[in-house]
């Protein structure tokens, strides 16, 4: 199966007006051909191969000299996709954003990476006039560095505009271009409230929903550690009050199968507690394990950890300039 299927067309219409001076083109200059990214055929990639033309503009007054034809719902100035395919994209966007956005085009064969599906989207027109109840809120651009507002229609569910700043002065100005605003639901920032009361001082202020709940948990945890005492007493009282419940069934202890790693590990175990009650050092008996460990010659297997009787102190000095030396 093909990777990718490629349609080679060519554009054979009348001459096309001047996108400047609206006036329709006479002489052909030259043509080429441009790659255009189409939707995706049958799970496969879709690239068109257009054949367009290039024509001179022979009016004096206009600024241009060429200028070459585009054709209609498939093709757009300075875009190597379709306006179909930039349609798709600009829905992709808009529901999931740049990351979430660029995995879905990557599973469904379209080439956006995030960065391109951030750049399709467009800022939503500002009405005139405010909505009846509007939400102010701020958010963070960067957080702990810069903070934007954030203005929606409560009624509507979507977003009216966003504010460079958070400042009381771009929110004053806003409101006085866009008059309108009956009720304002905002968060307890002062500065909210002082450009409310200067711009727009006929308006009800009411909290939002969050800040409800957050007063109200605040001042539940408030008075339980005002009356932590009584609520203390009245726990104890329902606990004596409760009838003392049978002795539970011991359960019998889980026993791990005897594999040789637990067998060898066990066996370690005996061996460090024999040589801490000999008087070994911490160092030495890890030096003693380490070396009686390793395999000896040819032997594939680690040799035992039991040896019986402890070395002299004689060994010991030995073992221990030969560990220095390395």
């Amino acid at each position: 199966m093909a990777e990718a299927l490629i349609v080679v067309a060519t554009a054979c219409g009348p001459p096309p007006r001047c996108p400047g001076c609206r006036v329709r083109a006479r002489r052909v200059h030259s043509s080429y051909t441009r790659s255009l990214a189409e939707r995706p055929l049958s799970g496969r990639k879709l690239l068109v191969r257009l054949r367009v033309r290039r024509f001179f503009r022979d009016r004096s007054q206009c600024r241009r000299r060429t200028f070459v034809e585009q054709v209609s719902g498939l093709s757009e100035r300075y875009r190597r996709s379709s306006l179909g395919l930039k349609t798709w994209l600009r829905q992709v966007a808009v529901e999931l954003g740049g990351r979430a956005g660029e995995r879905l085009c990557r599973r469904t064969h379209l080439v956006a990476g995030r960065t391109r599906l951030l750049e399709l989207l467009e800022p939503p027109t500002v009405p005139e006039r405010s909505p009846r109840v509007l939400g102010v809120d701020e958010f963070a651009f960067r957080k702990g560095r810069t903070y934007g507002t954030l203005l929606v229609d409560v009624e509507a569910g979507r977003v009216v505009d966003v504010l460079p700043d958070r400042t009381s002065e771009t929110f004053a100005t806003w409101l006085r271009k866009h008059p309108g605003a009956e009720i304002i639901c905002r968060d307890r920032a002062t500065a909210y409230t002082r450009a409310i009361k200067e711009a727009a001082p006929n308006t009800t202020e009411v909290a939002d929903r969050w800040h409800l709940l957050q007063n109200l948990a605040a001042a539940v945890e408030k008075t339980c550690h005002q009356h932590r005492a009584c609520l203390r007493k009245r726990a104890d009282e329902e606990t004596a009050a409760i009838p003392e419940a049978p002795p539970l069934m011991p359960l019998p202890l889980h026993q791990l199968p005897r594999t040789q790693i637990i067998e060898r590990t066990r066996h370690c175990h005996a061996d460090v507690h024999k040589l801490v009650a000999a008087g070994w050092t911490v160092s030495a008996i890890a030096r003693r394990l380490i070396s009686t460990a390793r395999p000896s010659g040819g032997s594939a297997t680690p040799t035992s950890t039991s040896s019986w009787p402890p070395p002299t102190n004689a060994a010991r000095q030995e073992c221990w300039s030969r560990s220095s030396r390395t």
